[in-house]
């Protein structure tokens, strides 16, 4: 199906005529469009209709940070915890939609390596692109750390967790060979479908031992390393941000963005409250995380047995935005980009390989859930899905920020939004450092079981 071009008339109004003569200048160059014409492409990568553009961003989204919910409830509390979701549900909402404005404004961006350049030159391409990098790798470990628990619970500890962990690289390394999204979003619906089954299975499970439910507290005093580390793994459930630009960039019609997020926080925002508040109610201050290890050992097995899938395509998801973006760095402008030939599908298998090796380094290294969680949503998700799309915004808007009353609002809110990503910086670095140091399980390179 074709599709029509945007237009420059579609874009967000101008503020600056030389800012759009310059940028023109990159509309009309391949600097605008990273894969170029694909009329002839033996490898065509921007055909990725809204609603498989969703479901890619469900799979990257909805996947571990479910799991770490019901003991985030049990740790702060019902009330505190349902206001949370909510509310950092709203502002991640809202940051993806700015991403969006931001994507149209600026055609030529598919990662936030090119975000960084459009609001900081050579400097804040470099920057953000090694950030970047950074993050997804960090993900991806996250996904292998979770991968060994499942394995250790499926086969009671059968070997050392180390080995388990080479196994998740490998099944990972092989799901990240397709080179385009199209491709990937077939597994997506796979990950959304275990996922979804896994906790439906364990909240059954749990209603079943627990029938008359747990006491509820609606709200827990605990300390503020504790409480934060919790507030944090909230944060992690919300923090796909990273991967925006890079499946934006794959569709055949940037403007479809804003549908494709709808469905999204619909889903996310519905799933995680059910499920949160389910889980707690029937588990309590027993549940654990991932939640999946609140129920008895064969439900366990059963349900980590089901969240496979997911526990391995949202790492796939990630691996393939990071190694797209370094791709694309090495061929953006060649016939390279859409060849099947060796040196093109090597560079490919290798790239991917490099990441998951140093992804599973960092697993062996940080091999606790929650503490894993807590950081990578501390350095990283703060400022990629809270901090930056607001630095979008101001500025796409500067020299607009009183202009009207709608602007002033606007701009405290996107200023309150950076505000927030400094905090949950800040303050989750000190918690998430200090539960790592303290938590007995946290032997690197270990051979113990982490379930």
């Amino acid at each position: 199906m074709s599709v029509d071009p945007v237009t420059p008339a579609e874009y967000p109004p101008w503020h600056d005529q030389d800012e759009e003569k310059d940028l023109k200048e990159h509309f009309d160059s391949s600097a605008q469009d990273a894969f170029g014409n694909e009329e002839e492409a033996e490898v065509k990568y921007k055909v990725l209709a809204w609603w498989q553009c969703g479901l890619l961003m469900v799979a990257e989204t909805i996947s571990l940070g479910v799991l770490s919910l019901p003991a985030a409830v049990a740790t702060l509390g019902l009330v505190p915890s349902l206001i949370i979701l909510v509310g950092i549900g709203i502002i991640a909402t809202y940051t993806g939609y700015l991403m969006g404005q931001f994507k149209l404004r600026y055609p030529f961006v598919t990662s936030m390596a090119d975000a960084g350049e459009v609001l900081m030159g050579r400097f804040g391409r470099e920057f953000l692109g090694i950030a970047q990098l950074l993050f997804i790798i960090f993900f991806m470990a996250s996904h292998l750390v979770t991968f060994s628990v499942a394995f250790n619970v499926l086969t009671d500890h059968g070997t050392c967790t180390i080995v388990f962990g080479v196994v998740g690289l490998i099944i990972s390394l092989i799901c990240s060979l397709p080179r385009t999204l199209n491709n990937v979003s077939w597994l997506s619906m796979a990950s959304f479908t275990s996922i979804t089954a896994a906790v439906i299975i364990c909240m059954i499970s749990l209603g079943i031992q627990h029938p008359g439910g747990m006491p509820i507290k609606a709200v827990v005093q605990s300390d503020l390393v504790t409480a934060f580390s919790a507030v944090t793994n909230i944060i992690f459930a919300y923090i796909g941000h990273v991967a925006y630009f890079g499946i934006m960039a794959e569709l055949k019609d940037p403007r479809d963005f804003t549908k494709a997020l709808s469905l999204l926080q619909v889903l996310d925002i519905i799933i995680y409250i059910i499920v949160a508040a389910v889980t707690y109610n029937y588990a309590g201050d027993g549940v654990t995380s991932p939640a999946l290890g609140s129920t008895n050992p064969t439900m366990q097995k059963i349900a980590y047995g089901i969240a496979l899938p997911t526990i391995i395509i949202a790492g796939v998801v990630f691996c393939h935005v990071g190694c797209k973006y370094i791709y694309l760095r090495i061929f953006a402008g060649t016939d390279r980009m859409h060849k099947r030939d060796f040196v093109a599908t090597g560079s490919w298998i290798g790239i991917n390989l490099v990441m998951w090796v140093i992804a599973w380094i960092i697993a062996e290294a940080v091999p606790v859930f929650d503490s894993l969680l807590s950081l990578i949503s501390s350095i990283f998700g703060s400022w990629f899905s809270f901090g930056l799309p607001a630095f979008f915004w101001l500025f796409m808007n500067r020299g607009e920020y009183t202009a009207s009353w709608k602007k002033m609002l606007l701009t405290t809110i996107n200023i309150g939004c950076v505000g927030i990503a400094g905090l949950i910086c800040g303050l989750g670095l000190y918690t998430s450092g200090k539960s790592i140091h303290d938590n007995p399980s946290s032997d690197s390179f270990s051979c113990k079981n982490n379930s």
